[in-house]
């Protein structure tokens, strides 16, 4: 693995790389950071080159600002990666708010998109009229309003399924309650604000797949997946486990994106030197 620091627009984004192959760009939900990918990452480098980091203002990227910040500065951050660090074309693999910032992302930069897995964004104004996860992202920020970050990340990891019957690694534990203030008072209203572009996705030159984990059936964070595959005509795929399955159990996780994103780069017959014999560097 290497790691750098990579200059944006107001912002240094602190990278990882692992591997040698096609790029796999993975783009973290809250808290923003690049340790969630870990597991998954090293076991899929030895046939993709993948990249994970730490979104603008979390963990060890700065950017911090008390500004609202808007998703399309999230999508131009993804975008300048991509072309910095993989040659301007990249699958992209999001989870939660990541996922929503990969759509983003294939709306606004269509360019850059090999390919889009988007796992569990939680896009809820996709949801009926009178269903009660509409209300999820005002809940939270009036909660934080009210009680301070500590409230609003604890009735967040209430309203996951799995979360506390599992360790988190202690140095990515430590980092995720430090960049709670920036995820609930900076970019919660971004996330809040998201509109699904039917009409762009719906074009995309590129495959798109939507999905959720076989446990989290039924959730405010799941069901949006299911219907904004319907909107835009695109495959839903179910995942093994929980909302957060790459930490609990990475190796399952990593063998179920594995598919799907050999499957999306090969699907005009481009297959990658390295999978014709031999081994990955």
């Amino acid at each position: 693995m290497r790691s750098g620091v990579f200059e944006v627009d107001g912002a240094g984004l602190y990278y990882e790389v692992r591997g040698s192959g096609p790029a796999l760009l993975m783009i973290s939900g809250a808290g923003g950071d690049a340790g969630y990918y870990s597991g998954i990452a090293e076991t899929l480098s030895d046939a993709f080159m993948v990249i994970s980091y730490d979104r603008r203002g979390n963990s060890r990227s700065s950017g911090r600002s008390q500004t609202p910040m808007e998703l399309d500065v999230q999508a131009a951050d993804a975008r300048a990666l991509v072309d910095g660090l993989a040659g301007g074309r990249a699958l992209v693999f999001g989870n939660s708010g990541g996922a929503i910032i990969g759509l983003t992302l294939a709306a606004l930069h269509p360019e850059v998109m090999a390919g889009l897995v988007a796992h569990e964004p939680p896009a809820v104004n996709v949801l009926p009229d009178g269903d009660p996860g509409r209300d999820f992202f005002a809940d939270l920020a009036a909660l934080y309003e009210r009680g301070g970050a500590s409230a609003a990340g604890r009735r967040f990891a209430e309203t996951i399924r799995g979360e506390g019957t599992y360790r988190w690694p202690a140095d990515l534990w430590k980092r995720f309650l430090g960049n709670q203030d920036h995820l609930f008072g900076t970019e919660w209203p971004g996330f809040t604000a998201f509109r699904l572009d039917e009409t762009a996705l719906k074009s995309a030159p590129f495959p798109v797949v939507l999905g959720a984990g076989a446990e989290d059936r039924g959730t405010y964070y799941a069901l949006p997946s299911i219907e904004i595959a319907r909107r835009i005509g695109v495959p839903w795929v179910e995942f093994p486990g929980i909302h957060m399955e790459f930490l609990r159990n990475p190796a399952q996780f990593a063998a179920a994106v594995r598919v799907l994103a050999t499957g999306m780069h090969s699907r005009t017959g481009d297959v990658p030197h390295l999978w014709q014999g031999g081994t990955a560097q």
